[in-house]
């Protein structure tokens, strides 16, 4: 198994990277290769610090060139070709590597994904989740926040088919439950997005939808996976990841408030693509490094890309659905 990391992602890189590297290894990872993307010299040094140096599972793939994070993200894919994130997606779609890492430039993570890599057989758009904290110490999982701001209906019907499996796979839910989030919960509320995917998701016979929830319900154990247009996902996401700061800043400290901390999950995961993509914050430090890594090797032993594509229906007359870069 190989998992590709872009080192030179993130504010604190690549010596917080270092650091995840060395938790996540704490624990034996037989069969496990980390290939390091990233300037040589840099990641190097990193890796002496925290006493890692000719770590047997660690390769280097030196990666001269660097994304920033205000950069274009098609630009930047273009204009740099040796950059971690571009060759990354290289080794991702040569079968170089089994699945890429990075808490970079999030644009050109997308774009790569959208457009280095292939559909999944059938998928008409990718979609990125985030773990949703509920009451009770459950685990949610919301779709789209991001990628996908404008919908079409048959777009969230299969955010749900992606967003199921991969609750049952990788969170390990049983049986997982969809609820469409709207303003109401009655059938027929909502606009004309939410008014039009209700009966598709109600006919899905891959899923087990219950209805609509309404945002009230979101940290409550109303629905394991809720479905929205990546536009209100986003702004439920961001206001999600204010909580642990609040929290901070006040001086409480409650088990259930820490689990909004971000690096509790690592990062998020591009769901619709042929190979694993895994997606960090920016200000990822260490634990969230160890995370996404884990995510990484569990998407992988899973078998979490096939099985996905075995629950999505392929429809011939449809061709794949990709947004504009």
């Amino acid at each position: 198994m190989k998992i590709a990391l872009d080192m030179m992602g993130g504010d604190y890189a690549p010596l917080e990277a270092a650091k995840g590297i060395k938790q996540y290894l704490a624990t034996p990872r037989a069969g496990v290769q980390i290939q390091l993307l990233g300037v040589a010299a840099d990641v190097a040094e990193a890796l002496a610090a925290v006493g890692l140096t000719g770590h047997e599972q660690l390769h280097i793939v030196d990666c001269p060139e660097i994304i920033g994070y205000h950069e274009h993200p098609v630009k930047a894919l273009k204009g740099k070709p040796q950059s971690s994130i571009s060759v990354g997606f290289g080794m991702l779609a040569m079968g170089k590597t089994d699945a890429l890492i990075s808490a970079g430039n999030t644009g050109a993570m997308l774009v790569g994904s959208m457009f280095s890599l292939k559909l999944s057989a059938g998928v008409l758009r990718p979609t990125i989740a985030t773990i949703i904290p509920r009451e009770g110490g459950k685990t949610g999982l919301l779709l789209d926040v991001g990628i996908n701001s404008d919908c079409k209906p048959e777009n969230l019907d299969q955010f749900a088919i992606m967003g199921t499996a991969y609750a049952r796979e990788i969170l390990g839910i049983d049986n997982p439950s969809v609820g469409l989030l709207n303003i109401g919960e009655e059938e027929g509320k909502g606009n004309m997005l939410a008014q039009a995917a209700y009966p598709l998701l109600k006919a899905n016979t891959h899923i087990r939808f219950v209805g609509n929830v309404e945002g009230r319900d979101i940290l409550e154990d109303k629905a394991d996976v809720i479905v929205c247009d990546g536009f209100t996902g986003n702004v439920l996401l961001k206001m999600m990841e204010s909580i642990y700061p609040i929290t901070q800043r006040q001086g409480i400290s409650h088990p259930y408030f820490d689990r909004f901390h971000f690096e509790q999950y690592g990062g998020t995961p591009v769901l619709g693509v042929e190979k694993p993509v895994i997606i960090g914050h920016g200000v990822s430090q260490e634990e969230a490094f160890c995370n996404m890594i884990l995510v990484a090797e569990k998407m992988i032993t899973t078998n979490f890309i096939g099985k996905l594509a075995a629950e999505i229906e392929v429809n011939p007359g449809t061709e794949n659905e990709v947004p504009a870069p």
